[in-house]
């Protein structure tokens, strides 16, 4: 067994600090080289004492013992094996680049990137042969049930017919639909099954986040939007399916715990035992299935088709959705602001049809600024007197 160098971008975050939970207890298979972090400079002291780590990227001040190096240096460093992206937004978009560009593997949780940017970053990990694995548990469900199947790498092969990915429905999927403008930022918080970070439970109650693995989807796996299903799933068990050609089903199914997708892209191509509990269905008991209500989930709509119009319409989409779960969270707009300013953002885009990174930067600025004002304005009329 040999050991693998790790960074991990984001380290002081929900998938962070799980990531670094999977290598404290699979002792002797990873040496941590660099952690990235923008905040939390207590945890990040603590990450980097307990690991011995050498080298970090941080906005913050820097741990005693580590070196402070950019993010794109810090994913090139010698003895680097697997990245980890498990930063929000777009902010590791050229790290992730850079990694993929010095053929690191790259297991990525990040959303964002891969919405932002598919083309162009399936592009770089082909052309410098860098191995692109998927962490979030719907995505890792699907590359397991691809697994011994005709694709290329974790590419869909020609037997495959439908990918259906599950939700849970978010904190809100049993609001009646006009009470959703009235909904608060710590109700949103309240998911009904996984524990995550502030960005993605309020995307699991508008289900953008849905639409956003639909999209991740796409570029992963190379399958057109129009085989990619969406179906709720309130037990969390089945995190993803994979309907084939001859009408069979492969289904992952697990108990929801993110350790198990981490664990799983970093020591991919093996499996080892871990920490994980193991699912009991006969406790578990039933197992249920619906369609997406699009009247209760219009940001989902609207994100996907902003996938499927291609260029930069999903990085517009993407930044959009940032500002408005921000001031959302902020207690500033209203939950239904969401889905109305990415809607509004989308149609108002100028889109670039080949997008460069200068391209894919520029778009996310302009839809930031579009959706601070759009919200703005929105704000300013629900205060003036009726």
């Amino acid at each position: 067994m040999s050991t693998r160098g790790l960074v991990v971008l984001g380290s002081t975050g929900s998938i962070g600090t799980q990531t670094l939970d999977v290598v404290r207890r699979l002792p002797g298979r990873f040496r941590v080289v660099g952690l990235a972090a923008r905040a939390n400079e207590r945890l990040l002291a603590r990450q980097v004492a307990e690991f011995a780590v050498p080298y970090v990227a941080a906005e913050c001040h820097a741990p005693v013992g580590a070196r402070v190096v950019p993010m794109e240096e810090l994913v090139r460093l010698p003895g680097v094996d697997v990245v980890v992206v498990a930063t929000p937004g777009t902010s590791a978009l050229r790290a992730t680049l850079a990694a993929l560009e010095a053929g690191r593997r790259v297991a990525t949780a990040n959303k964002e990137v891969l919405v932002a940017a598919g083309a162009l970053v399936v592009d770089v990990a082909r052309r410098h042969g860098a191995e692109l694995l998927p962490v979030d548990s719907e995505h890792s469900a699907i590359w397991q049930c691809l697994r011994g199947e005709d694709g290329t790498g974790i590419t869909a092969g020609r037997s495959v017919d439908r990918l259906v990915l599950t939700a849970s429905g978010g904190a809100f999927r049993d609001l009646p639909i006009e009470e959703l403008s009235r909904a608060t930022p710590d109700a949103a918080l309240r998911h009904p099954v996984w524990t995550m970070g502030q960005k993605v439970t309020i995307d699991a109650a508008t289900l953008a986040n849905k639409a956003f693995e639909v999209i991740e989807a796409h570029w992963l796996f190379g399958v057109p939007y129009d085989r990619i299903d969406v179906v709720l799933h309130r037990e969390s068990v089945v995190h993803s399916i994979v309907q084939f050609v001859d009408g069979s089903s492969k289904a992952q199914l697990g108990l929801p715990d993110m350790r198990a997708p981490i664990q799983y892209a970093l020591t991919y191509p093996e499996r080892v035992a871990g920490p994980i509990q193991r699912l009991d269905l006969g406790r578990i008991g039933t197992l249920s299935f619906a369609p997406v209500d699009h009247r209760r989930y219009p940001a989902f709509q609207a994100i996907v088709g902003a996938g499927r119009m291609g260029g930069t319409y999903a990085a517009a989409a993407s930044a959009a959705n940032d500002v408005a779960v921000e001031l959302f969270a902020g207690g500033q707009v209203r939950f239904t602001d969401i889905a109305s300013v990415v809607e509004a953002a989308i149609a108002a885009h100028d889109s670039t049809q080949h997008p460069t990174l200068d391209d894919i930067v520029d778009a996310e600025q302009r839809a930031r600024a579009f959706a601070r004002a759009w919200l703005a304005r929105r704000v300013e009329a629900a205060a003036r007197p009726s």
